[in-house]
């Protein structure tokens, strides 16, 4: 009987699904809609129906699939296959890799999306060529994964790996952790957008204000980056400490891990080298070692919203 494998990456608003043969070829993806507004039990019967669907719609039997690898949010006991915490759907303690497994018929595997998304990259993606990396992503907020000698580092329960709430700037912006000054609220996509409408209030001739229609809600990540191509020195200096932010933080990595490759993802990405270019250059200037003694790769992903479908099918696949 051919054996199969299924990848799931859950977030807020979506799941994700991809079925894979054993040589981890995608053979098809699907997708389903989660709310907070479901209660648990619900949003589990919503992934065991996605993860049902897809096998129907291509004629492989649930027996047939070996394993299912489920990347979600929150703090993940990976060992237990629990939700320890996840404060955006209020979940504590949820055994979700007994309940999934239940509701579908197969074992399940759950470990934290932002860790499925580094080992998707370490395995299939922009990391593969080396043993040891960093993965952060740019989004809402700052996630991150780290691979130790080809193996994910979790930490305690998994509660480790967590990048975006180390403090880069004592007594600085408050953090959704209770902290303050955390990496997060300096270099993730939600804190370059604070910047640059705070930069375009400041400089009302600036391009930025013609870039949005004049309202500053139409700010996204990119705002900035488009108008310090065109020259606009207010956007120019947003960019500019967003890379300073960001540097310092990859800094602080490199400095404790030293691996020998930072992915960046997130959709800041898509500026390409514009902001990779500078990006290294800052970093590389201020290594503890310089890149001549002890290399380091600094690259985006290469599986963009896939990575943790593919961390998750990883995952599965160990042995």
């Amino acid at each position: 009987m051919a054996e199969y494998y299924v990848g799931i990456d859950f977030g807020g608003m979506s799941a994700k699904a991809g079925l894979f043969d054993k040589n981890s070829k995608m053979l098809a993806k699907d997708t389903v809609k989660t709310s907070k507004d479901d209660n648990y039990v619900t949003t589990v019967a919503k992934m065991a129906q996605l993860v049902k669907k897809l096998c129907e719609e291509n004629d492989v039997p649930i027996k047939s699939v070996r394993r299912i690898g489920l990347a979600s949010p929150g703090v993940i006991d990976s060992k237990e296959g629990v939700v320890v915490r996840w404060g955006n759907y209020n979940w504590s303690d949820k055994p979700l890799a007994r309940d999934m497994s239940e509701a579908v018929g197969a074992e399940v595997r759950v470990v934290n999306d932002a860790n499925a998304a580094a080992y998707g990259e370490a395995i299939y993606g922009a990391a593969k060529a080396y043993k040891n990396s960093i993965f952060i992503t740019l989004g809402t907020g700052i996630g991150s994964g780290i691979i130790i000698d080809g193996k994910l580092f979790e930490g305690v329960r998994g509660a480790g790996a967590e990048a975006g709430h180390m403090v880069i700037q004592v007594g600085g912006v408050p953090c959704g952790c209770g902290r303050k000054g955390c990496f997060e609220q300096y270099a993730s996509a939600s804190a370059l957008i604070r910047d640059t409408k705070r930069a375009m209030f400041e400089n009302k001739e600036s391009i930025m204000w013609q870039m949005t229609g004049g309202d500053p809600e139409n700010v996204d990540g990119k705002t900035a980056f488009a108008a310090s191509r065109e020259g606009d020195a207010a956007a120019q200096t947003v960019v500019k400490n967003y890379i300073v932010y960001l540097g310092e933080g990859i800094l602080n990595l490199v400095s404790i891990f030293r691996p020998e490759a930072v992915i960046l993802g997130g959709g800041v990405c898509n500026e390409g080298e514009y902001l990779l270019a500078p990006l290294r250059k800052y970093v590389a200037e201020r290594l503890y070692v310089g890149c001549d003694k002890v290399p380091l790769t600094l690259n985006r992903a290469a599986l963009g919203n896939d990575a943790g479908i593919y961390g998750a099918l990883a995952f599965a696949m160990e042995k």
